[in-house]
């Protein structure tokens, strides 16, 4: 159990707090055994097991579990019913799931339910009701959006509904072919896609504005701290301001250097920089530079947002848009890959800032020193490279049939959702470009996501002031938009699921059984993952690795449907 004590907040690290209560717990267990700390670990093994077998149904053998969609069990051939209740391709209404992937990780942003605050598991539910259970069926019925075909693809079309010919537009010297672009008219999306990118926009802005107005008093105190911690006008160390049990015992370890890090960007630096004017990258130089810069403007606001919500913000989109307006201003460089790269060294100054972050916070609850997790971040980085470069050729010589669309993959699980909405976006902010995008009728309301993402924290500031007893504060608006530009288009299920199991776990049994909550929450987080990615890890090594075996097609995993949904389309 993690101790209450001051300089720990339920609210930090929620991961890592995971993690420690399971160190800690098997720690105990091997240096001072206790019944609870014996009945801790057999909790967690039982749990880990139980979640290892269970998933080789949902994932494997009966993957009819991943979406319960009670509306097309009554009418399984009713278009209408199988939109409103399919989980896979629909409104996911009434839908539930027993599939750990859908229900422990509900739109991958917000984290497991375990550990993420109820609040937060409120407004992400209450994100998807609204996308998918309000603005969907106007869309679809009520004539919400000027163009009603393929509602919820994040592709490209043409104006009649026909996928678009994106290679056409691309010259040999990677510009717009203008020619071809007059032929085929202007891109069309999906409506829902169209207002993904507005609320994208307005998560963006939002996340800034909300930290000046809620965090800034918070952020302020502590960055003087550390500032005057670094020119040694007070205490030696960050550790000596604090009082409190952990960074008492953190006091007699060295901190890590800051020349040590400034090392290790000027080696990536310098890399990159490499690779770029070897025009490797697809994007000019300069770029790269504004890329590191507008990366480090988001760290602090989108690190406190994740800290006391376990939300992070996807800014990916943000980030795309900003680079189509700088390179559309020159000639050249409007390959449509420049966008994601773009967009990763940007995203990633800050994912890796808060990866580093976590990481030392983990060392400080396991009385770690700094410079030891420094080393094993910079050993776990070259092992995790060649690693996931190796997945990523398995998954391509493997999957790149449902990937490219010529296949259809009846769990909706290798649609290649986000590689599609990578070249979307690709084509519209670079090889079309920004200005002339947003002169189009169907994507001129866009760019006024910006502003409402700006407005809203102000409306829910002086709400707060005047009433602080209805806690505006927690009404938090950025989680509210980045939940509404995530794509349901591909996976509607499991949030229901996720938030009865968030009610379970972190409204009743901590408001009513703390002690017991307390005491088995995160050691219950760490089994329950913990078992999936093991039986991740098995189906892949005995069916996956080598000879791919496939499951014999049956009721419970229909070739068609496997939440037998028979006729769900995509417009």
């Amino acid at each position: 159990m993690i101790p209450n004590i001051p300089g720990i907040k339920p609210n930090t690290s929620m991961h890592r707090l995971c993690q420690t209560a399971l160190f800690e717990t098997q720690k105990k267990q091997r240096e001072s055994p206790s019944p609870v700390s014996r009945r801790q670990m057999l909790i967690f093994f039982l749990t880990l097991i139980g979640v290892m077998i269970w998933q080789f149904l949902p994932e494997f053998v009966f993957p009819f579990l991943q979406s319960l969609a009670l509306l097309c069990w009554v009418a399984p051939r009713n278009a209408t019913a199988n939109f409103v209740g399919g989980g896979l391709g629909g409104m996911g209404f009434l839908n539930l799931s027993l599939d750990w992937s859908n229900v422990g990780n509900s739109g991958n942003l917000a984290g497991s339910l375990f550990l993420t605050p109820w609040w937060t598991q409120v407004i992400v539910f209450m994100a998807f009701a609204v996308n998918c259970w309000v603005l969907l069926p106007l869309a679809k019925w009520g004539g919400l959006g000027s163009w009603d075909h393929h509602l919820m693809s994040n592709r490209l079309f043409t104006a009649n509904g026909t996928s678009y010919p994106i290679r056409d537009l691309i010259s040999p010297d990677m510009s717009l072919d203008e020619v071809a672009y007059a032929k085929h008219g202007p891109v069309y999306a999906g409506t829902q896609f169209l207002w993904s990118l507005f609320f994208d926009y307005a998560s963006y802005t939002s996340a800034i504005v909300w930290m000046v107005l809620f965090g800034y008093p918070l952020i302020k105190a502590s960055a003087q701290r550390w500032g005057e911690c670094r020119r040694g006008e007070k205490k030696p160390s960050v550790n000596h301001e604090y009082n409190d049990q952990l960074n008492v015992l953190m006091r007699s370890y060295s901190e890590v250097p800051v020349s040590w890090y400034l090392v290790l960007f000027i080696a990536s630096f310098t890399i990159i920089i490499t690779l770029l004017a070897n025009g490797y990258m697809f994007i000019p130089l300069w770029t790269y530079f504004v890329a590191m810069a507008t990366g480090a403007i988001v760290v602090v606001p989108l690190g406190w947002l994740y800290s006391i919500s376990n939300f992070q913000l996807a800014i990916g989109s943000t980030n795309e848009i900003i680079y189509g307006l700088m390179v559309n201003c020159v000639s050249g460089h409007k390959n449509p890959a420049g966008a994601s790269v773009y967009g990763t060294i940007a995203g990633d100054a800050w994912y890796r800032a808060q990866v580093m972050l976590q990481d030392q916070k983990l060392g400080h609850y396991m009385h770690i020193p700094p410079r030891a997790v420094f080393f094993s971040q910079i050993f776990g980085a070259f092992i995790g490279v060649p690693i996931n470069y190796g997945v990523i050729r398995w998954v391509l010589n493997t999957k790149s049939e449902f990937l490219a669309g010529t296949k259809i993959d009846p769990t909706n699980q290798w649609t290649g959702q986000k590689l599609t909405q990578y070249l979307t976006v690709g084509v519209q902010y670079v090889l079309i470009g920004p200005k002339r995008l947003f002169a189009l009728d169907l994507y001129r309301p866009l760019p006024y996501g910006f502003l409402a993402g700006a407005l809203t924290p102000f409306v829910l500031y002086i709400l707060h002031r005047c009433f602080p007893r209805a806690k505006f504060n927690l009404w938090n608006s950025t989680i509210f938009f980045c939940m509404m530009a995530a794509f349901w288009g591909n996976v509607s299920t499991g949030y229901t699921s996720s938030l009865i199991g968030g009610f379970v776990v972190m409204y009743w049994a901590y408001r009513r059984h703390y002690e017991v909550w307390a005491r088995y929450n995160y050691i219950l987080a760490a089994a329950f993952d913990a078992g999936y990615n093991l039986n991740t890890l098995i189906l892949f090594l005995c069916f996956g690795a080598g000879k791919i075996i496939t499951m014999p097609y049956w009721w419970g995993n229909n070739a068609t449907s496997v939440e037998r949904c028979f006729a769900l389309n995509d417009d």
